[in-house]
């Protein structure tokens, strides 16, 4: 069984989908775009410039991505985010500042949490929102 991270992108964010994951392919080392397959002219749901169905990796790690025009009444919600264990604090703070900046928000700001009662998963920790509506919670333990 493989367990993979799905994003799709409507209403707002219909269209930003491989500049999404243009973003994210240049900000994850051992990143890639493994393929992109488009609507055809006509096709149901989408048009030729929207991504059908993609397959990517964010430091080796398997994502998918679709995109649509359907009227659908979600998209991105905070209750689900990516969630990135940094390596180092050079690593949390330049993806926190890129994944939060350029029309991105702020969820949680990025502290260093080392004796004052951290959440549970280490010493720096951050949550923000990209751009294209995707939620990130950046972590550092040392």
């Amino acid at each position: 069984m493989q367990i993979t991270t799905f994003l799709t992108f409507v209403g707002d964010h219909c269209g930003r989908a491989e500049e999404a994951i243009n973003f994210y392919t240049s900000l994850f080392p051992n990143s890639e775009i493994k393929s992109i397959t488009k609507y055809s002219d006509g096709e149901a749901g989408g048009t030729p410039e929207l991504i059908k169905y993609g397959v990517f990796t964010l430091n080796g790690v398997e994502c998918k991505v679709s995109e649509n025009n359907y009227n659908h009444a979600w998209s991105f919600t905070p209750g689900v985010s990516m969630f990135v264990e940094c390596n180092s604090e050079n690593e949390i703070q330049t993806l926190f500042e890129e994944l939060s900046s350029n029309g991105g928000q702020v969820m949680v700001p990025l502290e260093n949490y080392k004796g004052s009662g951290d959440y549970g998963f280490g010493e720096k920790f951050g949550w923000c929102e990209d751009k294209f509506g995707v939620s990130w919670q950046l972590n550092f333990s040392e």
